[in-house]
């Protein structure tokens, strides 16, 4: 039997989050998109992947865009077809739905996973400082890292050879969707986990 997910992760519940950017510094380079998925576990006593939450992001004001960056993700930041809010309405909107998935599983906050974690959470915090939002549903500093998770379990560090490593397909052609890629890390993450669940039995 396994534990309640609120006592599964120290009364946090992982949200593995996906941003695809236009550069490497969160301060200065734009957010352009956002993916999040919370996970639970099944009737099978299974950590699978639950909801799913994407977003197309408009640059903020005095962005910089790195046009190395948008040819590697393939994003046309002013396309009119990307329906794209501000960065303040994507993460309002994501933030109630986490505080919703926090009232369901019995968790005090939220934790981000992701591959590099610290990537993705330092564009979340700068987004979230930009917009002044007063209250953000993660811990401030803690992330749960499926690169590190990887190296022990697999020996290896690239997403795609760790998603190899476990059996999970992955399609080259569809990376740097935050989408594809947030769905593709949270299958990475629930296999980690419940492999060690299945030894800590």
């Amino acid at each position: 039997m396994h534990k309640p997910l609120h006592q599964r992760f120290r009364g946090y519940l992982p949200v593995v989050i996906d941003v695809e950017t236009a550069g490497f510094n969160a301060h200065t380079d734009a957010l352009l998109e956002l993916a999040a998925i919370s996970v639970h576990y099944n009737d099978q006593g299974l950590l699978v992947p639950e909801h799913e939450w994407h977003y197309h992001i408009k640059p903020f004001e005095g962005a910089n865009l790195d046009p190395k960056a948008l040819e590697f993700n393939g994003i046309v930041p002013d396309h009119p077809f990307r329906l794209a809010l501000t960065e303040t309405d994507a993460l309002k909107d994501l933030f109630v739905k986490i505080d919703e998935a926090l009232d369901e599983t019995k968790c005090q906050r939220a934790i981000l996973v992701g591959h590099n974690a610290a990537f993705d959470l330092s564009f979340l915090q700068a987004a979230v400082a930009r917009t002044g939002i007063k209250k953000s549903p993660f811990h401030a500093f803690s992330c749960l890292d499926t690169a590190s998770l990887s190296a022990v379990a697999f020996g290896q560090t690239v997403l795609a050879k760790a998603l190899r490593a476990a059996n999970i397909p992955f399609d080259l052609s569809q990376a740097h969707s935050a989408l594809y890629d947030a769905e593709r890390t949270a299958q990475l993450f629930c296999d980690i986990v419940n492999r060690w669940d299945r030894l800590d039995k």
